[in-house]
């Protein structure tokens, strides 16, 4: 039985994709910064955009192509088939808040169709549950860039640790999160499209170095169920995509010296860059090592996030019946 709502707001988190040692399978949700979208159902029996905030411009107010109202017409579509019979032609209008960058690798595209599908269900009551809404903020994404990688989606629809053992099936796995452990992430004022950041990949990777990042891999999700922060910090190495993205990123290898002598348990790139991150095991080794990273990159303006590992995900900020 729907119960719609006549009003929500709801906010979907920035996320650190890759997580250093898990490339396109691992991610990770911070609190902020973050999307927010305000959702004002109708009768008009479609979907508009009647207002973005903080793109610059950047992004089509378009419904069938913004990756917003693409994940929430999906969902809509699709609840139109389980209760026709009490959907009573409804319409909606989406009004877009951005507030994180674009390029930043804090996946801005991911929290968007998160955000627009979150708010599609939450607007209708709530019908679906978070792994329901699922596929559909991945047709959000996709229509933003292409692409069809939960490594974003997923920690920002559900919060935590995500392993993502299969794209195609969205096998989610979600990984226990370790009380204390807490996220630096870095934005200098610059942009890295994912495109490039992947086109700079070499297409194959020796057998010796997958033996060793596989390695890498069942240490950080063992280190995750066992609390053991020695072991996290032995396995959060990136012998795949760092080598050739770090030459992306300036004062790359200075960063992570600098960062890694400070008490870090690993550091590397978020997602595509150009934002780094770094993980610790308390708020003040967190705050220490954003102070660190915005002293190398004074050049760059940075923006500092600090938070532990936000396992709330996407939630409604505020709605009316």
């Amino acid at each position: 039985m729907l119960k719609p709502l006549s009003e929500v707001i709801v906010f979907a988190p920035a996320t650190v994709a890759n997580v250093a040692c898990g490339y396109d399978i691992l991610g990770l949700a911070i609190d902020k910064p973050g999307d927010e979208i305000t959702v004002k159902l109708n009768h008009s029996g479609e979907i508009t955009i009647t207002e973005i905030k903080g793109d610059n411009g950047k992004l089509p107010l378009d419904p069938k192509v913004n990756s917003v109202t693409v994940a929430a017409q999906a969902l809509w579509d699709s609840c139109k088939e389980q209760f026709s019979d009490q959907w009573q032609d409804f319409g909606a209008e989406f009004i877009i808040h951005k507030k994180m960058p674009f390029g930043s690798g804090m996946g801005s595209s991911a929290a968007s169709a998160v955000a627009g599908a979150y708010a599609a269900n939450a607007i209708l009551g709530s019908p679906l549950s978070k792994r329901e809404v699922l596929p559909f903020a991945m047709l959000g994404e996709q229509a933003a860039d292409g692409s069809y990688h939960a490594d974003n989606v997923a920690p920002s629809l559900f919060g935590g640790i995500s392993l993502v053992r299969s794209n195609q099936e969205l096998d989610i796995i979600e990984l226990p999160v370790p009380k204390d452990l807490w996220v630096t992430v870095v934005h200098p004022k610059m942009e890295i499209l994912t495109k490039d950041a992947r086109d700079i990949l070499p297409a194959d990777v020796a057998l010796s170095k997958a033996s060793k990042q596989l390695g890498h891999l069942g240490g950080f999700i063992t280190s995750l169920y066992t609390n053991d922060m020695a072991l996290m910090q032995r396995s959060l190495q990136d012998e795949w995509i760092a080598p050739h993205r770090s030459k992306l990123i300036p004062q790359f290898a200075e960063l992570q010296q600098a960062v890694m002598d400070n008490g870090a348990l690993g550091f590397n790139i978020s997602g595509a860059g150009p934002s780094v991150f770094a993980l610790s095991k308390s708020e003040q080794e967190a705050q220490l090592i954003a102070d660190v990273i915005c002293a190398i990159w004074s050049d760059f303006n940075p923006s500092p996030y600090i938070s532990p590992v936000n396992t709330t995900g996407a939630y409604v900020l505020a709605s009316k019946s």
